[in-house]
C-alpha cells in the first residue's frame, strides 16, 4: 500500500473526502516526525511504538582497498509492533 492508497482507505473508512484524509494523514506523519526529532517515543497502544535509535561512531573498512575509515555516529527510526498488531497479523 502506498500513500495514495492509504488516503483512499482512510477516506472511505472515516466517511471523509480524500483531501481531508490526506491532510489528516500528513498531520499525523508530521506529529510523529516532530516528536521523534526531539527524541521522544510515540506510543500508539495496540499498534506499536516509534522510537529513535542512536548508533555510535565506529571504525569500518573499505572492502576494495582494505583501508580503515571512520563511520560517523547517526540516528535511525525504529518501529516496534504492539501485541494487538502482532496478533492480528498472525491470525489470532
Amino acid at each position: 500500500m502506498n500513500k495514495t492508497e492509504l488516503i483512499a482507505a482512510v477516506a472511505d473508512g472515516a466517511n471523509m473526502t480524500k483531501a481531508d484524509a490526506g491532510n489528516a494523514i500528513d498531520a499525523v506523519f508530521a506529529a510523529i516526525t516532530t516528536a521523534m526529532k526531539s527524541g521522544d517515543d510515540v506510543r500508539l497502544v495496540g499498534f506499536g511504538t516509534f522510537s529513535v535509535s542512536a548508533r555510535p561512531a565506529r571504525e569500518g573498512r573499505n572492502p576494495q582497498t582494505g583501508k580503515t575509515l571512520t563511520i560517523a555516529a547517526s540516528k535511525s527510526a525504529k518501529f516496534t509492533a504492539g501485541k494487538s498488531l502482532k496478533d492480528t497479523i498472525n491470525g489470532r
